[in-house]
């Protein structure tokens, strides 16, 4: 509590330097430099994440393989435990198995929440739009499909972060894909290995939430904000300071904060995004079946503008996992934290995760852009050949009347707020990881300041660079996930022998 008394004197401070500096001394020659040096960087990097993999127009990136096979794997590993444990995972969700011997700092809803508040945010909203215009309307039952396999991939990060959580010196949980992989790997003999790849990973993750974690959500929604609210197209640093303090009130008060926040934002802003969507959609609800017919057709069509069939299946694929975030191994530092008293509950709780984020409300936002015709409208191909997935989106809201477009604004804000809150925790765990809990504060400043130079700074490649590290740690975290599944898999066959016997029913009741 001490600590936590003198930290908010220096956020205070901090925000005072921040209004007070010149904005042009956020532009000056040093940030281009440093963005020019990134740029190289970027093209070293992006060679090797999105090496592509086919001959010809269609693309298959390495990085959307790797993702896509791994789901796959554990898809048939678990027996399509995607569908075949969907109702026993709601009875989980509702809190239907609570028990007294549960241990952890948040409920198994809240971790929810909070790994929903990053994977539910511009991906939604951008990365559909940009799918369904490179992809084609079938891009989005792919899409559906990239969904359900992701749920495996969740179970799994969910699993093992629950089974190999520690508790540190603070009485803080601290689990993830850095704990599974360096002690999982460490029981099977590759202790050097593991702490080689748990290393890799929360570097990625500390600098991925940075810039895509924090100043991406911010730049990005800050074009949309501006465009309703005028007083942060002059003043573009109001507006980062404005989230700056909003986040800095929800983060200085660590995990249960943040969990409560998720559990309260996530439910609302989903809702409210989903209810204007659904009117846009049923003011043509004459075309909700023939849009749903063209979806399934043109998934096996050469309707995609690039690569035919195999360019829906990439396009839909890509963006599912983008926006998922189904195998980055981000998500499992907050579900080690849910109080279950067994491991494999909380992977069943984070199947949820890609069927509300992708299934539900990545397939809502391809109809309001099929229907209302926006994808294919001539006067937006500018909009389109320069992927501006978020603006296409706007104009088919738009297109329904202006409370939808200042809908549309608020639920941007709303989404990529939450995205920056949980974003935060995964950095600062990883940082916590690195560098011990003693040195969290840094972290927390150079959070916040990120958020701040993003609403004045240009740093494309900066961004860019963060980007490619959040897509990086799949690489260790994928490989982790097919060395531990089998340990997964016998904890999941011993719970599901437990389940028929009745005994989870017995221990609820006590």
């Amino acid at each position: 509590m001490h600590n936590r008394q003198h930290i908010w004197p220096r956020i205070a401070f901090g925000a005072l330097l921040a209004f007070l500096i010149p904005q042009r001394l956020w532009c000056a020659p040093t940030v281009q430099l440093l963005d020019d040096a990134f740029g190289t960087w970027n093209a070293t990097l992006g060679r090797a994440i999105f090496l592509d993999l086919l001959p010809g127009e269609a693309e298959l990136p390495f990085i959307v393989a790797w993702l896509i096979f791994g789901s796959i794997f554990l898809t048939l590993r678990y027996g399509f435990i995607n569908l075949r444990m969907l109702r026993h995972a709601f009875y989980v969700l509702i809190g239907r198995y609570r028990t007294r011997s549960d241990q952890g700092e948040v409920s198994s809803f809240q971790a929810l929440s909070t790994a929903l508040a990053a994977t539910v945010g511009l991906g939604n909203i951008a990365g559909v739009a940009i799918a369904i215009t490179m992809g084609g309307p079938g891009a989005t039952f792919w899409m559906i499909v990239a969904g359900f396999l992701g749920m495996s991939t969740k179970f799994t990060e969910a699993t093992l972060a629950q089974m190999y959580r520690t508790v540190r010196p603070d009485g803080r949980l601290m689990g993830g894909a850095m704990e599974y992989l360096s002690r999982g790997l460490a029981e099977k003999g590759w202790a050097r290995t593991g702490r080689f790849l748990a290393g890799l990973f929360a570097v990625f993750t500390v600098l991925g939430a940075l810039g895509a974690g924090s100043g991406f959500q911010v730049s990005q929604s800050l074009g949309a904000v501006k465009s309703a609210i005028p007083f942060f197209d002059r003043y573009p640093i109001g507006y980062g300071l404005l989230v700056a303090l909003l986040g800095g009130a929800v983060i200085i008060g660590g995990l249960r904060r943040i969990a409560w926040t998720a559990e309260k934002l996530v439910p609302a802003m989903t809702v409210l995004y989903m209810l204007s969507s659904w009117f846009v959609i049923l003011s043509h609800a004459d075309m909700i079946g023939p849009t749903f017919q063209r979806i399934v057709t043109s998934a096996f069509t050469a309707e995609a503008a690039v690569g035919g069939v195999l360019g829906a299946i990439v396009q839909g694929f890509k963006r599912a996992a983008f926006s998922s975030e189904a195998g980055l191994g981000s998500a499992a530092i907050v579900h080690s934290t849910a109080a279950v008293k067994y491991p494999v509950r909380q992977g069943m709780v984070a199947l949820y995760e890609p069927f509300i984020d992708t299934v539900i409300i990545c397939t809502t936002t391809a109809l309001v852009l099929l229907i209302s015709g926006m994808y294919d409208d001539p006067a937006l191909a500018v909009l389109r050949d320069n992927r501006e997935g978020a603006a296409l989106t706007a104009a088919a809201f738009a297109a329904a009347g202006p409370l939808f477009a200042n809908v549309f604004t608020l639920s941007v804000f709303l989404f990529a707020f939450s995205t920056m809150l949980s974003w935060f925790y995964y950095g600062e765990r990883c940082w916590v990881y690195l560098f011990g809990e003693r040195r969290a504060l840094i972290y927390k400043i150079a959070f916040l300041f990120f958020i701040v130079a993003a609403s004045v700074t240009s740093a494309k490649n900066i961004l860019e660079f963060t980007d490619l590290l959040v897509l990086a740690m799949s690489f260790p975290n994928v490989l982790g996930l097919y060395l531990l599944s089998g340990k997964v898999k016998n904890a999941l066959n011993e719970y599901i022998a437990k389940l028929r016997a009745g005994i989870f029913d017995r221990e609820a009741q006590r």
